[in-house]
Order: structure tokens, then sequence, then C-alpha cells
């Protein structure tokens, strides 16, 4: 039954991007790549990544289970958060499986509301160079969550820097 809720939806929504995800066209690829090359470095075995702050909330480039996408930096979700959008996305390219659901759980969001979420595996969470595996997730029951970037992965990177007059992100 877990993955009912997303094939269920798989064949009745067209999962077109959600604009999160970066573009796919070899011109767009190659901006991304070099837009990604400019705003990471490494100095001293430290990742620093640069945040691009949109609409009042920092974002960042995170690839999960190798698909680029756009995160929200959110010191305050307890996990990794993705829409049902990409949620469907991953599992349609096969980097998100069955074995991957692991049950489902009731959470807190922001306004104080409580919604019912799908906990789920992520193989691989790579910010930089840094990569993670098997980080645990969350599908949030709607088709335009945002995506949150939360302590699931960066309790695991020990320290965090963030340099809000830089607009960078140090994971030591």
């Amino acid at each position: 039954m877990k993955i009912i809720y997303l094939l269920f939806l798989l064949f009745i929504v067209s999962c077109s991007q959600s604009g999160r995800r970066m573009p796919n066209s070899s011109n767009e690829e190659k901006r991304v790549i070099q837009h990604s090359n400019s705003s990471e470095r490494i100095w001293n075995g430290k990742t620093v990544v640069k945040m691009n702050k949109k609409n009042g909330v920092y974002e960042v480039p995170i690839e999960i289970n190798a698909s680029k996408m756009f995160f929200i930096f959110d010191t305050g979700a307890s996990d990794i958060t993705i829409s049902l959008t990409e949620a469907i996305f991953l599992y349609k390219q096969g980097t998100l499986t069955d074995d991957d659901f692991l049950g489902t759980q009731q959470f807190q969001i922001a306004d104080g509301s409580i919604s019912e979420g799908t906990i789920i595996n992520l193989k691989t969470v790579k910010i930089g160079n840094k990569t993670l595996s098997n980080v645990q997730a969350s599908i949030v029951h709607n088709m335009d969550a945002p995506l949150l970037f939360g302590q699931s992965a960066l309790a695991q990177f020990g320290k965090v820097t963030i340099d809000y007059n830089k607009g960078e992100i140090t994971f030591e």
C-alpha cells in the first residue's frame, strides 16, 4: 500500500519538470554545470557551496539519487522533504524503488498543522563534493510542496557554517 498512492498519481498526473529540478537539455546542462562549478569550491578539506537567495529563502543545488534539484536550506526542517512531484519523477527514473519506501509518519508543518507523509530512504544525497548514503527523507503528499534540505542530512556533516554576507555554506 505504501506505493499505491504514488502509482495512482503516476498514471493520472503528467510529471513535468517542477522548475526545481535542473534542466536536462545539452545547452542548458552546460550552463548548469558551469554555474555549478563556480558555485562550489574545496578549501582545506572543506566544501563551500554558494546559496542562491530566491523569494526570501536560500536555495542550494543538491543531487538526490543522481538527480539534480534545488532545495531550500532549512535548518528547522527535521528531514529532507520532497513533494509528490519529485517522488514520482525519481520513481519513474528508477532511482526510487519499492524497497526505499519505509512507511508513513505524522509531522507538523511550519503553520502548526499536522500532515501525513511517506518516509523514504534516499540512496545518495550529494552537496558539493560531499556524498551521504542512506538518508531518511519525507514525501509530502502535495504536488507543489517545497523541497527542504533539513536535519536528516545536515546533522551528518558535523560542522556547517553559514556566511550570509557571502551567500555561502561551508561543510566540514
